[in-house]
């Protein structure tokens, strides 16, 4: 449901056969997630305006398609590819402890990458890479300190454990 505060009313509905597993919004898109297909509407007049087959997706990860982010099977590693031509653009490691992976998110244009894991933690990395240009490696000190834009974050979360980690 697409519900208007201001009007206090329903001004769209989507339904769908099966269960949804995500959503996500932009300013004007909607990004419905299901197992085994994404929907992409407008968010203005809820039209469709794609419509994507996937494999089994039972968490409905979704990415603005140019990054994908995956992990080694022992959730120690953490790489993230582009996806246009599959280079290699960044490994991180989480730890050396064997560990389930919950989480891995992209966010603020690709900047930082957050892991969340069984071990109750979550770790924040800063990406090395221009998002703008994948390829390219942004120039920065090793003896910057991490963005700060993430300070809110202190104090704030509990019990898990946040890991801010410096740019290569």
């Amino acid at each position: 449901m697409e519900w208007d505060d201001n009007q206090n009313q329903c001004i769209g509905e989507l339904s769908f056969c099966s269960e949804m597993r995500s959503v996500r919004l932009q300013r004007d898109r909607i990004v419905v997630v299901l197992e085994h297909k994404i929907f992409v509407y407008n968010f203005a007049y809820l039209k469709l305006l794609h419509q994507i087959e996937t494999i089994a997706n039972p968490k409905g990860l979704c990415l603005d398609g140019q990054l994908l982010a995956t992990t080694s099977t022992k959730g120690t590693l953490v790489l993230v590819y582009y996806s246009v031509d599959g280079s290699l653009l960044q490994e991180v490691r989480r730890g050396v402890d064997k560990t389930k992976i919950y989480s891995l998110a992209l966010f603020l244009n690709a900047q930082w990458l957050a892991v969340s894991s069984d071990k109750g933690t979550v770790h924040v990395f800063g990406l090395k890479f221009n998002s703008g240009s994948p390829g390219s490696i942004r120039s920065q000190s090793a003896s910057e300190p991490p963005h700060s834009s993430l300070s809110f974050i202190r104090g704030k979360v509990s019990p898990p454990v946040i890991r801010c980690c410096k740019r290569p």
